[in-house]
């Protein structure tokens, strides 16, 4: 096929309404017998496509969802997600995409914010729901996702299993006409305030990452292939990953969870050429032994987030990649930046209106003069990262109306403006490209996650087992992001502290990513004249030793906290510990 297939496509993207319905149709009119999924041992068409999204909007009409309901998918990455993908929207409804490794206590709280209607469930998390059913508030019904078939035995209300009420449901369905500012998604995001915000996404924003990311950033091409093993209840792989493959009409392989030492074997397997990533997937890669091997693949194209200019170019000249589609953009945001003209140690440019301006030292809160009016940073100093907040370039925010509000900086120039903040660092590097520093505030990133500081705090001072607790995140040689660190004063109630009581509780409690990798045991904790704590000073302290004071790692392989001697501490500084 040529790039008149492509080209085509994007004309007709620009006439049709901005709502995914016409991505489908096109895909099927054009090329119907196209290949573009490759998963669960099976390949579909885009005719194969349109049938199963025909019967999957049947089997939930069935089921009672109507336009405005709110239908939730936990599941791996499998075909079924990239149909519901197509047929919730398609509906009227709201595609709820649940992160399946957050704790129930917080699945809970997504699922009742969410007011979820129906939920589609793989068979592994049921007993997680079953367990939540009495405090589970809108759910009328569930449907089994289930590749081994079975007994339906539960104690939730359960509609059927997914293949048979596919087969049931009619091939042909009609779909409502939608407005582009209908909502077509919510993306649940790790806030600062705790708990998961809401992040909705209309049918207009995925059609502009659509465009942006897979024609303007990778110029995908049908006869390429993305190999994609990021969660597809993440952005990154639902909106850019697959909104890339069906820009260009390509086919997207899914494997349900990544693989450092299967990744090339599949990418020869699918023909890939390319694939979607964060920072740690490559660091992963790079840190298995090298091999004959490395460079027979056609990979030759990535895109994604979080590539550390650490190890840009030595990814790229030992796997043989030619363009690294480096971007930045959130769910919630309205400002995005993409790596165009492949340049190295990037997130590229943007055409929305933004300023990077001056900040207060670990906090997301930006300096303001005299006159009560931001600054603009010089160029090549880190700054906060501000998207302007126009009728174009507007903020959906969150579901959450304090959150949204509490994201907007106004009167930051002039009286009556609004910007969005970020909450994040970046710098120019020259012809108004931007390389991202480092998340700020109450949030950072490990094991590909966002993890809210508050949200772990409130879960230690439940433990019972402390006065004080304060949580941030340190940086580790040799690994992306930042691991999260507790210093706390434990309660002086004359027994001694057990902090491997501590650990097993937090296991109990947090998503294995969110649970502290040091913690540092002290007898108190610095404040400011104004009972702050000093925060900054205390995460600059990282994970060092000092007298009257015990730091405690979880180290890789281990199932609880080691206390740190000087040797431990020098192999970790030496990378030579693989977090």
């Amino acid at each position: 096929m040529s790039n008149d297939l492509t080209i085509q496509r994007t004309a007709e993207a620009v006439e049709s309404p901005l709502v995914i319905n016409s991505i489908l149709e096109s895909g099927v009119r054009n090329a119907p017998e196209q290949e573009i999924v490759y998963a669960d041992q099976r390949r579909m068409s885009y005719r194969d496509l349109e049938e199963r999204v025909n019967r999957l909007a049947g089997a939930l009409a069935e089921c009672g969802v109507k336009p405005g309901d709110t239908v939730a998918v936990m599941d791996w990455d499998t075909h079924r997600y990239l149909e519901a993908f197509f047929a919730i929207p398609m509906m009227g409804a709201v595609l709820h995409t649940v992160n399946v490794r957050l704790s129930p206590e917080q699945i809970l709280y997504t699922l009742n914010h969410a007011e979820d209607d129906v939920i589609l469930v793989n068979r592994e998390f049921l007993p997680v729901l079953e367990e939540l059913k009495d405090r589970i508030e809108t759910v009328k019904r569930y449907v089994l996702l289930d590749d081994e078939g079975g007994n339906l035995d539960s104690q939730l209300d359960i509609a059927g299993e997914y293949e048979a009420l596919l087969q049931q449901a009619p091939a042909e369905f009609d779909f409502p006409e939608l407005d582009e500012n209908t909502r077509a998604t919510t993306f649940y995001t790790t806030g600062t305030t705790g708990l998961p915000k809401a992040a909705p996404g209309s049918h207009r924003k995925f059609i502009m990452a659509y465009g942006g990311f897979g024609l303007m950033s990778l110029a995908m091409k049908p006869e390429d292939v993305l190999y994609c093993t990021l969660p597809l209840y993440h952005g990154t792989a639902l909106l850019v990953c697959w909104g890339s493959v069906l820009a260009g009409g390509s086919a997207i392989a899914l494997r349900r969870k990544f693989s450092a030492s299967a990744f090339w074997d599949d990418v020869r397997y699918y023909h890939a050429t390319t694939f979607g990533y964060v920072g740690e997937l490559c660091r992963y890669l790079l840190n298995q032994p090298p091999s004959e091997q490395d460079r027979n693949h056609s990979l030759t194209k990535m895109i994604g987030n979080g590539l550390r200019p650490s190890i840009w170019k030595e990814f790229k000249q030992r796997f043989g990649i030619e363009t690294v589609a480096e971007l930045y953009a959130s769910s919630e945001g309205n400002i995005g930046f993409s790596n165009f003209f492949n340049m190295d140690n990037t997130v590229g440019f943007s055409t929305a209106p933004y300023k990077l301006v001056k900040f207060h030292d670990g906090t997301r809160d930006p300096v303001r003069n005299e006159k009560g009016f931001m600054q603009e940073v010089a160029k090549g100093e880190p700054g906060l990262l501000i998207g302007e907040i126009t009728k174009k370039w507007s903020f959906e925010g969150y579901t959450q109306k304090e959150a949204t509000e509490k994201s907007i900086l106004r009167n930051a120039f002039k009286k009556g403006d609004a910007w969005f903040n970020t909450g994040d660092v970046l710098k120019e590097i020259g012809c108004g490209h931007l390389q991202f520093v480092d998340r700020m505030g109450d949030t950072y990133r490990w094991k590909g996650e966002n993890v809210s500081t508050t949200e772990v705090e409130n879960i230690i001072d439940g433990s019972g087992m402390v006065e004080e607790a304060i949580v941030y995140g340190v940086e580790i040689p040799g690994s992306n992001g930042k691991a999260g660190m507790v210093t706390l004063v434990p309660h002086s109630n004359g027994q001694e502290f057990d902090v491997n009581r501590l650990f097993a509780y937090l296991r109990d409690n947090l998503p294995a990513y969110a649970v502290p990798v040091f913690v540092r045991i002290t007898h108190a904790i610095e404040k400011t004249g104004t009972f702050k704590y000093r925060k900054v000073d205390i995460q600059k302290l990282g994970y060092s030793l000092r007298d009257g004071e015990e730091v405690y790692a979880w180290l890789p392989g281990t199932d609880g906290y080691t206390l740190l001697t000087p040797e431990l501490v020098s192999e970790i500084d030496s990378g030579s510990v693989r977090f």
